[in-house]
């Protein structure tokens, strides 16, 4: 049986496409899937096949968990490391789980490909424990959790009610810092912000070991080679110079706007805002936030070839999957089209809210 069938039996009539995005892998998009597997890192296999579904941390926070019943398997919880073995793990990834999105992937990955990825997930997520200080842990949850959050991304209540929400150690920005100016901020606190000072709280050793775990236990550093959802790095530059904003579709594709609408309402604006303007209701508690497609910086970067790609490839550290496993290519030109003419173009009001 192929791939595409066993996917078409699992998920076809129980989930909707955010749903599928999950159960097909982020398949690399600079060599074809299998071939380079091989000698492909464990990190980046589960980069491209499972955090789309996982997350970039093993939690299940995932853009598609949403749409998943049952939700994906959060490797952190206190289940998984009471219940996953290697075995278990390795035989999921093999056969899939019955009664779930998770599909098996003996026709994607070798025999050791999947024991590595396995090793992986046990060392990363399910016994992440073991790579930190225990006294850490307890530190941080004592002093640092109620507002940086359990999981380093910041409470809730505080991104909510502080000028300056607290650090997202899990945010890319975080990437940036040492470990002696994370050790200076605990010692000393930082000015303009509700970041107190501990030094006269916790010893110097105290301090030390809650900054690696913080480090160990958040900070994962980028995972390199791959591109598996585009990456962004053409978005920190400045808009090209001369844009064609007449270009069309590849291969003679034609966008219907009037369909892509109903698509990019249902999928889409919970995050980029059903006027496009980046501020859909999951976006608050989205880093880095949804692309604003109504800012001139966007208008001026984003035609109809810029759009479908971005859209079939994803993005790269952010929420943003890739919609080529899920979509087929009119699918793709249509939610284009449409972004292209309510928001680039901002033509909202030529698409009637009926059609809509």
């Amino acid at each position: 049986m192929t791939w595409g069938h066993c996917f078409a039996l699992r998920v076809r009539s129980a989930i909707g496409p955010v749903a599928r995005a999950c159960a097909i892998a982020v398949a690399s998009l600079s060599c074809s899937i299998g071939g380079a597997a091989a000698q492909t890192e464990p990190a980046v296999l589960y980069h491209n096949y499972c955090s789309v579904c996982h997350g970039d941390k093993g939690d299940g926070r995932s853009r598609a968990a949403a749409a998943l019943v049952p939700p994906p398997r959060d490797f952190t919880d206190a289940a998984a490391r009471r219940d996953l073995t290697r075995e278990r793990i390795v035989a999921a990834i093999k056969y899939g789980r019955p009664g779930t999105a998770m599909v098996g992937w003996t026709t994607q990955l070798s025999n050791r490909d999947i024991e590595r990825l396995a090793d992986y997930v046990l060392a990363q997520f399910v016994r992440r424990e073991s790579l930190g200080d225990p006294r850490g842990r307890a530190i941080y949850a004592k002093n640092c959790a109620v507002c940086h959050g359990d999981r380093g991304e910041g409470a809730m209540w505080a991104a909510a009610n502080m000028a300056r929400p607290p650090r997202n150690f899990g945010a890319p920005q975080a990437q940036s810092l040492t470990r002696e100016a994370m050790i200076a901020a605990v010692t000393h606190g930082r000015p303009g912000t509700a970041m107190a000072a501990f030094g006269t709280q916790l010893s110097r050793d105290d301090i030390a070991a809650v900054v690696d775990f913080i480090r160990t236990a958040f900070m994962s550093p980028d995972i390199s080679g791959t591109r598996a959802h585009g990456g962004r790095e053409a978005d920190a530059a400045s808009a090209p110079a001369g844009v064609d904003m007449t270009a069309v579709f590849p291969n003679g594709l034609k966008g219907d706007a009037k369909r892509g609408s109903a698509f990019y309402l249902a999928n889409c604006a919970t995050c980029h805002g059903a006027r496009g303007d980046g501020e859909g209701p999951r976006a608050y508690f989205i880093n880095p936030k949804p692309r604003k497609f109504t800012d001139q910086a966007a208008r001026a970067r984003y035609n109809r070839v810029a759009l479908y790609a971005g859209i079939a490839e994803g993005r790269l550290g952010t929420e943003m999957p890739a919609w080529n496993k899920v979509l087929n290519d009119q699918q793709i030109a249509d939610v284009a089209e449409y972004v292209f003419q309510a928001f680039i173009r901002g033509r909202a009001d030529a698409i009637r809210p009926a059609d809509r």
